[in-house]
């Protein structure tokens, strides 16, 4: 019975999030709904004590990264950042290549600390531009988007201050540099396999005659329903116009490519620095006390490593750059606003998928997942961390109760079999990457609103490129690390 209201939940939250509706209602429904059926929760405890608290120790633990993300992504837009780097790349590949532009614009910035969330917010308007002059389709904006921002630099490439790279680290003991050859070649093989596919589709487009078509590009909302649905719940989420952002508070002049790209280089500097140099030489024995959550420094390094880069990163771009932000409150405000729904969205996910995992019967689908791992420990944490984050909608959640339940489990696997730990690491935090990206995931949710594009019209291209294509490089790098070992 737990088994049937899990697939219920599941594939009933993965429908209304196709058809439109808001994953802040339909999360907490289909956790209600799954401890009805089940029988094994009284649903009013599972919503108030377990969906509700694990939604708010998410928001707890990771709200700063979202804020300041939001914050920095909207400072880099304001100043101007952004776009000098998306015309530095498109003068250095051509304006035919508008696709590649876009990718690598979303990989630069996801790659120095900014919310893929945000990311997308700050490269749209960018990307809505180029693709109207160079006549491609509209429709394959989101999957552009989720190649740069959603697969290699979140999972697979080493030191990326993504949250699916830091969370495997205290359960490995492993840092975010964790198998940097075996990283590098993933990241490479899903950025190539991509750009093929996203290539392929626009050749088609031009053999059939389909250009930009006519959109309506002025406003850019995560989803009328999604923003209606947060200010009922008393939230001031503001509408982001584009022609707001690049009229309004368009800088006077452009930054150079290189001062523009350096709070970027400023945010993967700061945080390797910090990890590397300052780390070692903290004092912190009073985490271990009540107040302070009773936690060890591993728990909280890459957090705090990310909360300062973003920061000085943040800081660096407003003093050099002081001139052209013509309204920095403004800026401010609406990087804030900004970061609102992201993680309510991810954060109800996440919610979502503490209730299922509280449902007794999924002890038999957790002992299921190990079963087809074997004895192999790589293939375990993959399958187990894959199939979490895809029923949980969500790379952070699935990966965060999977290592919960089982991070013991596989430690214990891997120091019987000799595997390396570092690999394991990496194959972990591609695992997360390689089946959240379902329809109702909120990064995919939020996307096709902000180009204010549906499922169907765009859907299939995000599939491709952040779950077809991420699981076929999941499977190269476990064979890879099974051959080579970690590198």
């Amino acid at each position: 019975m737990d088994l049937l209201a899990i697939l219920v939940a599941l594939g009933l939250l993965m429908f209304l999030a196709f058809k439109g509706v808001t994953i802040l209602i339909v999360a907490p429904l289909m956790a209600l709904l799954a401890a009805i059926i089940s029988g094994a929760l009284p649903p009013l405890a599972a919503y108030t004590q377990i969906f509700m608290s694990n939604t708010g120790d998410f928001i707890i633990d990771f709200f700063p990264l979202f804020l300041l993300g939001a914050v920095f992504g909207k400072l880099m837009d304001d100043s101007g950042c952004a776009e000098s780097i998306a015309k530095g790349v498109i003068a250095w590949l051509g304006p035919e290549r508008a696709i590649l532009a876009v990718v690598l614009c979303c990989a630069v910035l996801t790659f120095g600390g900014v919310s893929l969330f945000v990311v997308a917010f700050a490269v749209y308007p960018i990307a809505a531009s180029l693709y109207r002059d160079a006549d491609i389709p509209k429709r394959l904006i989101p999957g552009t988007i989720a190649l740069g921002a959603f697969t290699f630099t979140m999972s697979a490439l080493p030191g990326s201050p993504a949250i699916q790279n830091a969370i495997p680290m205290p359960f490995f003991g492993t840092t975010s540099f964790a198998a940097p050859g075996l990283g590098v070649i993933t990241a490479a093989l899903m950025f190539g396999l991509g750009m093929v596919w996203l290539n392929r589709r626009h050749a088609q487009a031009i053999a059939t005659g389909e250009g930009y078509g006519t959109h309506e590009d002025s406003i850019v909302k995560p989803t009328v329903v999604m923003r209606e649905q947060a200010q009922a719940e008393g939230f001031d989420i503001a509408e982001i116009d584009v022609k707001d952002q690049v009229k309004d508070t368009a800088p006077s002049g452009l930054p150079s490519f290189a001062l523009a790209i350096a709070p970027v280089v400023v945010v993967v500097a700061v945080n390797m620095a910090f990890i590397q140099f300052i780390v070692p030489l903290l004092q912190v024995d009073f985490l271990s006390l009540p107040l302070f959550g009773e936690t060890n420094l591993e728990a909280v390094r890459g957090l705090w490593a990310v909360i300062i880069a973003l920061t000085l990163a943040s800081l660096f771009v407003i003093g050099t750059n002081w001139g052209r932000l013509s309204d920095l409150k403004a800026s401010l405000n609406k990087g804030a606003d900004a970061s609102v729904l992201p993680i309510f969205a991810t954060a109800s996910l996440v919610g979502f998928g503490a209730v299922v995992a509280a449902l007794p019967g999924f002890q038999t689908v957790t002992e299921a997942l190990i079963g087809l791992g074997s004895t192999d420990p790589l293939i375990a944490v993959a399958v187990s961390v894959a199939i979490l984050s895809g029923l949980t909608g969500s790379a952070s959640g699935g990966m965060s109760i999977a290592l919960d339940a089982l991070g013991g489990t596989f430690v214990d696997m891997a120091k019987a079999t000799g595997t390396s730990l570092e690999a394991m690491h990496r194959i972990t935090s591609v695992a997360s990457g390689a089946m959240d990206a379902l329809p109702h995931n909120g990064a995919v949710i939020t996307v096709l609103g902000i180009c204010q594009l549906g499922h169907k019209e765009a859907y299939f291209d995000v599939f491709m490129v952040a779950v077809v294509i991420p699981m076929i490089s999941l499977i190269a790098l476990i064979i890879l690390a099974s051959v080579f070992g970690s590198f």
